[in-house]
Protein backbone atom coordinates (compact mmCIF):
# COMPACT_ATOMS: atom_id res chain seq x y z
CA UNK A 1 0.00 0.00 0.00
CA UNK A 2 1.30 3.57 -0.68
CA UNK A 3 1.35 5.74 2.27
CA UNK A 4 0.61 9.31 1.87
CA UNK A 5 3.73 11.75 2.49
CA UNK A 6 3.78 13.49 5.18
CA UNK A 7 3.66 17.09 5.09
CA UNK A 8 6.29 19.27 4.66
CA UNK A 9 8.12 20.27 8.70
CA UNK A 10 9.99 22.61 10.48
CA UNK A 11 11.41 22.43 13.84
CA UNK A 12 9.53 18.74 13.74
CA UNK A 13 5.91 21.12 13.53
CA UNK A 14 3.73 20.17 10.75
CA UNK A 15 4.00 23.77 7.97
CA UNK A 16 0.48 23.04 7.28
CA UNK A 17 -1.09 22.83 10.46
CA UNK A 18 0.03 25.20 11.82
CA UNK A 19 -0.58 27.45 9.09
CA UNK A 20 -3.94 26.16 9.14
CA UNK A 21 -4.28 27.15 12.89
CA UNK A 22 -2.97 30.79 12.17
CA UNK A 23 -5.54 30.88 9.65
CA UNK A 24 -8.45 30.33 11.57
CA UNK A 25 -7.05 32.76 14.63
CA UNK A 26 -6.97 35.31 11.70
CA UNK A 27 -9.98 34.47 10.95
CA UNK A 28 -11.96 34.96 14.23
CA UNK A 29 -10.28 38.36 14.61
CA UNK A 30 -11.42 39.57 11.72
CA UNK A 31 -15.15 38.39 12.60
CA UNK A 32 -14.52 40.03 16.35
CA UNK A 33 -13.13 43.26 14.88
CA UNK A 34 -15.77 43.57 12.41
CA UNK A 35 -18.35 42.74 15.15
CA UNK A 36 -17.23 45.45 16.94
CA UNK A 37 -17.14 48.00 14.36
CA UNK A 38 -20.54 46.79 13.87
CA UNK A 39 -22.37 47.21 17.40
CA UNK A 40 -20.77 50.90 18.54
CA UNK A 41 -22.69 52.18 21.38
CA UNK A 42 -23.10 55.43 21.89
CA UNK A 43 -21.38 56.61 24.90
CA UNK A 44 -24.09 59.39 25.25
CA UNK A 45 -27.55 57.39 25.92
CA UNK A 46 -26.29 55.60 29.01
CA UNK A 47 -24.63 58.85 30.29
CA UNK A 48 -28.42 60.87 29.77
CA UNK A 49 -29.95 57.68 31.02
CA UNK A 50 -27.90 58.22 34.23
CA UNK A 51 -28.34 62.20 34.40
CA UNK A 52 -31.79 62.06 34.57
CA UNK A 53 -32.33 59.18 37.26
CA UNK A 54 -29.40 61.82 39.18
CA UNK A 55 -31.98 64.78 38.50
CA UNK A 56 -35.04 62.83 39.75
CA UNK A 57 -33.78 61.12 43.10
CA UNK A 58 -32.63 65.29 43.64
CA UNK A 59 -36.26 66.46 42.48
CA UNK A 60 -37.97 64.26 45.14
CA UNK A 61 -35.44 64.83 47.66
CA UNK A 62 -36.01 68.79 47.81
CA UNK A 63 -39.80 68.31 47.12
CA UNK A 64 -40.63 65.36 49.51
CA UNK A 65 -39.59 66.37 53.10
CA UNK A 66 -40.58 63.24 54.81
CA UNK A 67 -37.25 60.77 54.60
CA UNK A 68 -39.81 57.53 54.31
CA UNK A 69 -41.55 59.28 51.68
CA UNK A 70 -38.64 60.42 49.70
CA UNK A 71 -37.50 56.41 49.78
CA UNK A 72 -40.67 55.21 47.94
CA UNK A 73 -40.55 57.28 45.40
CA UNK A 74 -37.03 56.47 44.00
CA UNK A 75 -37.37 53.07 42.75
CA UNK A 76 -36.03 50.56 43.90
CA UNK A 77 -34.59 46.52 42.76
CA UNK A 78 -36.69 43.83 44.16
CA UNK A 79 -33.37 41.92 43.62
CA UNK A 80 -31.29 43.77 45.80
CA UNK A 81 -33.85 43.80 48.68
CA UNK A 82 -34.03 40.30 48.78
CA UNK A 83 -30.35 39.99 48.53
CA UNK A 84 -30.21 42.14 51.52
CA UNK A 85 -32.91 40.65 53.34
CA UNK A 86 -30.94 37.16 53.00
CA UNK A 87 -28.01 38.52 54.57
CA UNK A 88 -29.18 40.14 56.97
CA UNK A 89 -31.10 36.53 58.41
CA UNK A 90 -27.51 35.42 58.22
CA UNK A 91 -26.55 38.48 60.63
CA UNK A 92 -23.14 39.23 57.86
CA UNK A 93 -24.29 42.27 56.23
CA UNK A 94 -22.31 45.09 58.20
CA UNK A 95 -23.07 49.06 57.71
CA UNK A 96 -19.23 49.77 57.07
CA UNK A 97 -18.89 46.96 54.39
CA UNK A 98 -21.49 48.19 52.57
CA UNK A 99 -20.70 51.73 52.30
CA UNK A 100 -16.99 50.94 51.45
CA UNK A 101 -18.06 48.73 48.96
CA UNK A 102 -21.01 51.32 47.60
CA UNK A 103 -18.27 53.73 47.33
CA UNK A 104 -16.42 51.57 44.98
CA UNK A 105 -19.37 50.92 43.10
CA UNK A 106 -19.50 54.65 42.57
CA UNK A 107 -15.89 55.03 41.77
CA UNK A 108 -16.38 52.46 39.03
CA UNK A 109 -18.76 53.90 37.84
CA UNK A 110 -22.13 52.15 38.89
CA UNK A 111 -24.54 54.65 40.09
CA UNK A 112 -26.99 51.96 41.98
CA UNK A 113 -26.12 51.69 45.29
CA UNK A 114 -28.11 48.71 46.18
CA UNK A 115 -26.13 46.50 44.02
CA UNK A 116 -23.31 46.77 46.92
CA UNK A 117 -25.30 44.03 49.11
CA UNK A 118 -24.75 41.62 45.40
CA UNK A 119 -21.40 42.20 45.71
CA UNK A 120 -20.98 40.95 49.28
CA UNK A 121 -22.91 38.08 48.28
CA UNK A 122 -20.34 37.03 45.85
CA UNK A 123 -17.87 36.85 48.08
CA UNK A 124 -19.73 34.58 50.50
CA UNK A 125 -21.10 32.49 47.64
CA UNK A 126 -17.84 32.55 45.65
CA UNK A 127 -15.19 30.36 47.86
CA UNK A 128 -18.58 27.67 48.25
CA UNK A 129 -19.02 27.37 44.10
CA UNK A 130 -15.48 27.29 42.91
CA UNK A 131 -14.40 25.48 45.99
CA UNK A 132 -16.98 23.09 45.64
CA UNK A 133 -16.30 22.34 42.18
CA UNK A 134 -12.36 22.13 42.91
CA UNK A 135 -13.02 19.37 45.61
CA UNK A 136 -15.44 17.27 42.76
CA UNK A 137 -12.64 17.73 40.03
CA UNK A 138 -9.12 17.21 41.85
CA UNK A 139 -10.14 14.39 44.70
CA UNK A 140 -13.86 13.00 43.87
CA UNK A 141 -13.47 12.74 40.51
CA UNK A 142 -9.36 12.77 40.26
CA UNK A 143 -9.46 14.50 36.85
CA UNK A 144 -5.68 15.12 37.78
CA UNK A 145 -4.49 11.28 38.93
CA UNK A 146 -0.54 12.68 38.25
CA UNK A 147 -0.63 15.12 40.83
CA UNK A 148 0.43 14.86 44.79
CA UNK A 149 -1.33 15.89 47.66
CA UNK A 150 0.17 19.59 47.68
CA UNK A 151 -0.77 20.51 44.50
CA UNK A 152 -4.00 19.09 44.74
CA UNK A 153 -4.47 21.50 48.25
CA UNK A 154 -2.87 24.15 46.40
CA UNK A 155 -5.45 24.00 43.83
CA UNK A 156 -8.29 23.90 45.90
CA UNK A 157 -6.90 27.08 48.29
CA UNK A 158 -6.29 29.07 45.26
CA UNK A 159 -9.98 28.31 44.02
CA UNK A 160 -11.43 29.52 47.13
CA UNK A 161 -9.58 32.50 47.18
CA UNK A 162 -10.38 33.31 43.63
CA UNK A 163 -13.70 32.96 44.40
CA UNK A 164 -13.52 35.12 47.46
CA UNK A 165 -11.59 37.40 45.87
CA UNK A 166 -12.97 37.39 42.52
CA UNK A 167 -15.93 40.41 42.95
CA UNK A 168 -13.13 42.65 44.52
CA UNK A 169 -10.90 41.72 41.83
CA UNK A 170 -14.10 43.01 39.16
CA UNK A 171 -14.76 45.99 41.05
CA UNK A 172 -11.61 47.28 41.35
CA UNK A 173 -10.34 46.95 38.30
CA UNK A 174 -13.30 49.01 36.59
CA UNK A 175 -12.44 51.53 39.33
CA UNK A 176 -8.71 51.84 37.87
CA UNK A 177 -9.79 52.09 33.67
CA UNK A 178 -11.96 54.40 35.29
CA UNK A 179 -9.65 56.87 37.01
CA UNK A 180 -6.96 56.61 33.91
CA UNK A 181 -9.76 58.04 31.67
CA UNK A 182 -10.92 60.48 34.28
CA UNK A 183 -6.99 61.57 34.70
CA UNK A 184 -6.15 61.54 30.76
CA UNK A 185 -9.05 64.02 30.38
CA UNK A 186 -8.66 66.56 33.87
CA UNK A 187 -6.19 69.16 32.59
CA UNK A 188 -8.02 69.96 29.52
CA UNK A 189 -11.53 70.61 31.73
CA UNK A 190 -9.59 72.85 33.60
CA UNK A 191 -8.59 74.93 30.76
CA UNK A 192 -12.07 74.99 29.87
CA UNK A 193 -13.29 75.81 33.51
CA UNK A 194 -11.02 78.43 33.53
CA UNK A 195 -11.88 80.03 30.32
CA UNK A 196 -15.44 79.55 31.80
CA UNK A 197 -14.98 81.55 34.69
CA UNK A 198 -13.41 84.20 33.07
CA UNK A 199 -16.50 84.56 30.70
CA UNK A 200 -18.41 85.12 33.38
CA UNK A 201 -20.05 81.73 34.15
CA UNK A 202 -21.23 80.65 37.20
CA UNK A 203 -19.79 77.65 38.76
CA UNK A 204 -22.93 75.21 37.71
CA UNK A 205 -23.12 76.59 34.38
CA UNK A 206 -19.58 75.93 33.98
CA UNK A 207 -19.34 72.60 35.02
CA UNK A 208 -22.60 71.91 33.22
CA UNK A 209 -20.48 73.91 29.69
CA UNK A 210 -17.07 71.67 30.43
CA UNK A 211 -19.63 68.45 30.84
CA UNK A 212 -21.10 69.29 27.28
CA UNK A 213 -17.50 69.71 25.39
CA UNK A 214 -15.94 66.71 26.67
CA UNK A 215 -18.92 64.29 26.63
CA UNK A 216 -16.97 63.24 23.29
CA UNK A 217 -13.59 63.07 24.13
CA UNK A 218 -13.84 62.12 28.00
CA UNK A 219 -17.30 60.74 28.21
CA UNK A 220 -16.37 59.58 32.22
CA UNK A 221 -15.17 62.83 33.35
CA UNK A 222 -18.06 64.86 31.31
CA UNK A 223 -20.49 62.29 33.31
CA UNK A 224 -18.92 63.54 36.63
CA UNK A 225 -19.12 66.79 35.60
CA UNK A 226 -22.31 66.62 34.50
CA UNK A 227 -23.44 65.05 37.66
CA UNK A 228 -22.05 67.92 39.84
CA UNK A 229 -23.45 70.47 37.89
CA UNK A 230 -26.83 68.88 38.68
CA UNK A 231 -26.06 68.57 42.06
CA UNK A 232 -24.75 72.39 42.72
CA UNK A 233 -28.36 73.15 41.11
CA UNK A 234 -30.56 71.14 43.03
CA UNK A 235 -28.49 70.62 46.69
CA UNK A 236 -29.45 72.79 49.25
CA UNK A 237 -25.01 73.14 50.49
CA UNK A 238 -22.91 73.30 47.46
CA UNK A 239 -19.94 72.38 49.62
CA UNK A 240 -21.84 69.06 49.66
CA UNK A 241 -21.83 68.59 45.37
CA UNK A 242 -17.90 69.33 45.51
CA UNK A 243 -17.49 66.55 48.15
CA UNK A 244 -19.65 64.16 46.08
CA UNK A 245 -17.37 64.34 42.88
CA UNK A 246 -14.24 63.62 45.33
CA UNK A 247 -16.43 60.53 46.30
CA UNK A 248 -16.86 59.76 43.24
CA UNK A 249 -13.74 59.51 41.83
CA UNK A 250 -10.66 57.75 43.19
CA UNK A 251 -8.06 60.09 42.34
CA UNK A 252 -5.93 62.73 44.17
CA UNK A 253 -5.99 65.55 41.61
CA UNK A 254 -9.98 65.60 41.61
CA UNK A 255 -9.72 66.04 45.72
CA UNK A 256 -7.14 68.69 44.94
CA UNK A 257 -9.91 70.61 42.37
CA UNK A 258 -12.75 70.10 45.06
CA UNK A 259 -10.79 71.48 47.94
CA UNK A 260 -9.95 74.59 45.88
CA UNK A 261 -13.47 75.03 44.59
CA UNK A 262 -14.98 74.84 48.54
CA UNK A 263 -12.09 77.45 49.34
CA UNK A 264 -13.63 79.82 46.74
CA UNK A 265 -16.73 79.30 47.33
CA UNK A 266 -16.16 79.99 51.17
CA UNK A 267 -13.27 83.05 50.83
CA UNK A 268 -14.37 83.96 47.81
CA UNK A 269 -10.44 84.24 46.15
CA UNK A 270 -10.72 84.56 42.31
CA UNK A 271 -11.28 80.97 40.46
CA UNK A 272 -9.62 81.23 37.27
CA UNK A 273 -6.28 81.61 38.25
CA UNK A 274 -6.43 78.83 41.12
CA UNK A 275 -7.48 76.35 38.35
CA UNK A 276 -4.71 77.82 36.04
CA UNK A 277 -2.43 77.10 38.24
CA UNK A 278 -3.73 73.60 39.16
CA UNK A 279 -4.07 73.40 35.24
CA UNK A 280 -0.36 73.47 34.58
CA UNK A 281 0.41 70.90 37.73
CA UNK A 282 -2.02 68.74 35.73
CA UNK A 283 -0.25 68.57 32.43
CA UNK A 284 3.29 68.80 34.35
CA UNK A 285 2.46 65.56 36.09
CA UNK A 286 1.00 63.73 32.78
CA UNK A 287 4.07 65.04 30.66
CA UNK A 288 6.27 63.08 33.89
CA UNK A 289 3.83 60.14 33.90
CA UNK A 290 4.85 59.96 29.71
CA UNK A 291 8.32 60.19 30.44
CA UNK A 292 8.51 57.92 33.15
CA UNK A 293 6.63 55.23 30.53
CA UNK A 294 9.54 56.35 27.92
CA UNK A 295 12.50 55.84 29.95
CA UNK A 296 10.92 52.11 31.28
CA UNK A 297 10.67 51.29 27.60
CA UNK A 298 13.79 49.74 26.80
CA UNK A 299 13.69 47.35 29.86
CA UNK A 300 10.40 46.59 29.63
CA UNK A 301 10.86 45.25 25.30
CA UNK A 302 13.86 43.02 26.55
CA UNK A 303 11.86 39.91 27.00
CA UNK A 304 9.29 40.52 24.11
CA UNK A 305 12.12 41.05 21.38
CA UNK A 306 14.08 37.90 23.03
CA UNK A 307 11.19 35.14 22.91
CA UNK A 308 9.15 36.63 19.81
CA UNK A 309 10.99 39.07 17.59
CA UNK A 310 14.58 36.96 17.54
CA UNK A 311 13.19 33.46 17.44
CA UNK A 312 10.95 34.61 14.30
CA UNK A 313 13.78 36.58 12.44
CA UNK A 314 16.34 33.26 13.05
CA UNK A 315 13.36 31.39 11.85
CA UNK A 316 12.71 33.52 8.59
CA UNK A 317 16.74 34.04 8.15
CA UNK A 318 17.87 30.17 8.79
CA UNK A 319 14.55 28.67 7.66
CA UNK A 320 14.98 28.33 3.59
CA UNK A 321 18.72 27.02 4.28
CA UNK A 322 17.51 23.97 6.35
CA UNK A 323 14.96 23.17 4.52
CA UNK A 324 17.52 23.04 1.62
CA UNK A 325 19.95 21.61 3.40
CA UNK A 326 17.17 18.69 4.32
CA UNK A 327 16.26 18.15 0.95
CA UNK A 328 19.34 17.31 0.03
CA UNK A 329 20.63 15.24 2.80
CA UNK A 330 17.14 12.67 2.13
CA UNK A 331 17.58 12.80 -1.76
CA UNK A 332 21.01 10.93 -1.43
CA UNK A 333 22.16 13.86 -2.24
CA UNK A 334 25.11 14.23 1.16
CA UNK A 335 28.75 14.40 1.55
CA UNK A 336 29.25 10.61 1.97
CA UNK A 337 30.02 8.26 -0.94
CA UNK A 338 27.64 7.34 -3.00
Amino acid sequence: MLSTPPGPTLLGFNVIAVGSILAGIAAAAVMLAIYAAITVRDPMAKRVKALNERREQLKAGIVTANARKRASIVRRNQTTDSIRSFLESLKVLQDSQVKTVQQKLAQAGIRKKEWAVAVILGRMIGPIVLGGLALVFVYLLNYFPEWGSFKRFAAFAVMVIGGYKGPDLFVSNLVSKRTTLIRKGLPDALDLLVICAEAGLTVDAAFNRVARELGRAYPELGDEFALTAIELSFLTERRQAFENLAYRVNLESVKGVVTTMIQTERYGTPLASALRVLSAEFRNERMMRAEEKAARLPAIMTIPLILFILPTLFIVILGPASCSIADSLSGGGGFGPK
